[in-house]
């Protein structure tokens, strides 16, 4: 094991000496934690902090250790990180002493941490299982006595709690009676962002949030919100910028590099996007999302032979799974091999019978191989489903 551990380590410090961006070891280490390897993801960040000290790599190797049951390795590396970002670990600490059932220790990192720029939301702690020890201890309700969050604050939990339900008069209200008091606050501007959304607003929305943007360059629930507005909207290249800004503020989120491949995509960027899906895959192999991503950024590219073997690799891992067929079948409905693409959306519909789109290009697929009452067969499928492009197959080759 220590040899593993010496080589990952080994492996990392050269990557990283060769101008790996620190946030590409924030992401493989938080995959390999979903992954339940905590020595792995342990050795992979002290690699990374023997070539460079960063709070972020401390924190993350804090959580390995925590998973792993080494609490005092655990507190070594969220003080560490402290000492590095003043306050950045007292979370961290607090979680450990309220799983250790110390109420009083956790509760003081606790205050310490809502004192500081990492404060946690109401529903973050409350929803945190580090916690639950602590529901019924005295420290604990002495904590939720003090008044932790502003106005604003307790407004907008208000406001998306009532978004989240459909009560979108309430939330209406909520932000009104904001405005009215506090119309210059950023929760305010946050809060209206949300409002426009949820009224299919959108250019209210952007304007709103890059003018907070402006102002707060690196907040990342607003980044977050703009980015999948730009995305909603059919505004690619604006929604990959704003996730390369995300990135670049090291958040350690994997599925960032996915979001920013299908802008990529969306682009002609294809080198680009395969490079942060390739860099995705190394994180989560063989993950039917990011193959098939590849695919389809391969068949943009022109590639059809490399898209097949992205999506023959998906149906190879995800044989029950329709959709992986339905990409394969699409690849060789483009490339007009009717004999390939025909089985594969048979196969698709076998495991999901209510697609009314791969029936019609399953019909198209046996027209062009001359079996047309196969075909109508399946035309007749897709009409009854209700696709409505059958219509014009039906009345060419099926009605006499």
């Amino acid at each position: 094991m220590k040899r593993i551990l010496i080589y990952i380590g080994f492996s990392v410090i050269t990557a990283l000496t060769a101008g790996q961006k620190p946030v590409f070891y924030l992401m493989k280490g938080k995959a390999l934690l979903e992954e339940g390897k905590p020595d792995e993801a342990a050795a992979l960040l002290t690699g990374a902090l023997m070539e460079k000290q960063d709070a972020s790599f401390y924190l993350w190797r804090a959580e390995a250790y925590l998973i792993k049951g080494d609490y005092s390795s655990a507190v070594d590396d969220f003080s560490s990180a402290n000492k590095l970002i003043p306050s950045s670990g007292e979370y961290g600490l607090a979680r450990i002493y309220a799983i250790r059932n110390d109420a009083a220790t956790a509760v003081y990192h606790l205050e310490l941490s809502m004192r500081s720029p990492f404060r946690k939301s109401e529903k973050e702690i409350l929803t945190d299982p580090s916690f639950s020890l602590l529901e019924n201890k005295p420290e604990w309700r002495q904590f939720w006595k003090k008044d932790w969050y502003t106005t604003p604050e307790k407004s907008l939990a208000e406001i998306e709690y009532n978004i989240s339900t459909g009560n979108i008069n309430e939330a209406r209200n909520a932000l009104r009676t904001l405005r009215s008091s506090y119309p210059d606050d950023f929760v305010t501007g946050y809060s209206s962002a949300l409002l426009s959304i949820s009224d299919s607003k959108y250019p209210d929305a952007v304007k709103t949030l890059t003018q907070i943007l402006a102002e707060y360059p690196d907040n990342e629930k607003c980044l977050r919100l703009l980015a999948s507005v730009q995305e909603s909207t059919g505004n690619p290249a604006g929604a990959l910028s704003s996730y390369s800004r995300l990135i670049d503020l090291n958040v350690p989120d994997p599925e960032l590099l996915i979001s920013r491949a299908g802008c990529y995509r969306k682009t002609g960027e294809t080198e680009k996007a395969m490079d942060d899906i390739a860099r995705y895959l190394e994180f989560y192999p063989g993950s039917k999302k990011a193959l098939s991503i590849a695919g389809k950024t391969s068949s943009a590219a022109g590639d059809n032979i490399r898209a097949l073997s992205y999506f023959s690799e998906n149906v190879r891992l995800h044989p029950n799974d329709p959709e992986c067929y339905i990409d394969r079948a699409n690849s060789y409905f483009m490339s007009r091999s009717w004999e390939w693409a025909a089985k594969d959306y048979g196969m698709s519909l076998d495991l999901q019978p209510g697609n009314s789109e791969a029936w019609l290009n399953n019909g198209i697929s046996l027209v062009n191989l001359g079996k047309t009452e196969d075909a109508c067969f399946n035309f007749r499928k897709a009409f009854n489903l209700g696709n409505k492009k059958s219509t014009e197959y039906l009345s060419k080759y099926c009605i006499k």
